[in-house]
């Protein structure tokens, strides 16, 4: 009897460390993923699982291979019903978008991310990895992008440190500030903003107050920056008269304004456009 009852147990322990291994073990990796937001989409790539997206929001165009993918819409008229259809089994979107609690209402597992500051960007990137079942390559590739973006900070030239600086992110206008990855990435590279982080990370600005600030250099697309000294009282800027301005083509505009793993390349861009503005006698730049 006594050996019967051990068998039984150590049958019963065996059953519970099945019990416990099966508890522990992690969900599955998700195999299909929808991304309703560019910075998204990119980190899902930069992390190694671009074929694992099987749908993203229409402004998503890098890298190439995302262009081919079914468009789902923007933060306003997101696709529910094709969504669906698509089957994912997770959907990664950002707060604003409007869909978020209709999708989660159908059922579908979505994961709500909007980085707006650099350790947003961080924290990100580090949640999207953990989700993807590879939470080190989060890590990895924020390291990665970090000595990126000190080695871009190391080519400014020291006769720039401590400029005034306004980017602009759209017309109205509205702001990159202090409290905006874009600002806090333009002080990583020695640059003081005009814009106060308690004006929140892209306020939209009274011209006045651009006018008044008086910022050392600008920065937009290259089509504002033609059209800026139109704008009521614009003409009295210094840096637009003094050509001291960054005007970026499209193709680079959309790596500077999303919060995602090309923020190194970002970095790079803005040091390449400092290098160039801290060049004895400017001449007609072109668009960046």
């Amino acid at each position: 009897m006594k050996k019967v009852a051990a068998a039984a147990l150590l049958a019963l322990l065996a059953l519970l460390s099945l019990a416990a291994t099966a508890t522990a073990a992690p969900a599955p990796a998700p195999q299909r993923i929808v991304s309703l937001l560019p910075s998204l989409t990119e980190t899902v790539c930069a992390l190694q699982a671009c074929a694992r997206l099987v749908g993203t929001d229409r402004y998503s165009n890098w890298p190439l291979s995302v262009r081919k993918l079914p468009k789902l819409g923007g933060l306003e008229d997101t696709q529910i019903e094709r969504i669906v259809a698509l089957k994912p089994d997770l959907v990664l979107a950002a707060g604003s978008t409007r869909a978020v609690e209709r999708l989660q209402a159908l059922g579908l597992n979505v994961v709500v991310l909007e980085p707006q500051s650099l350790q947003d960007t961080q924290r990100v990137i580090g949640l999207v990895a953990q989700a993807l079942g590879d939470p080190a390559a989060g890590a990895a590739l924020w390291q990665r992008m970090e000595v990126r973006i000190d080695a871009a900070a190391a080519r400014v030239p020291a006769a720039l440190h401590g400029q005034r600086v306004y980017f602009e992110v759209a017309e109205a206008p509205f702001a990159a500030g202090e409290a905006s990855f874009l600002g806090q990435t333009l002080a990583r590279l020695g640059l003081r903003n005009v814009v106060p982080a308690a004006l929140g990370p892209f306020p939209q600005l009274n011209p006045e107050f651009v006018v008044r600030a008086q910022p050392d250099i600008v920065m937009a697309t290259a089509r504002a920056v033609a059209e800026m000294p139109a704008r009521p009282g614009w003409g009295t800027l210094r840096a637009l008269r003094e050509r001291r301005h960054c005007g970026f083509a499209p193709e680079r505009w959309d790596v500077l304004v999303r919060p995602g793993p090309r923020l190194a390349e970002a970095a790079e861009i803005l040091a390449d456009c400092l290098v160039t503005l801290a060049r004895p006698g400017p001449a007609d730049r072109p668009a960046r």
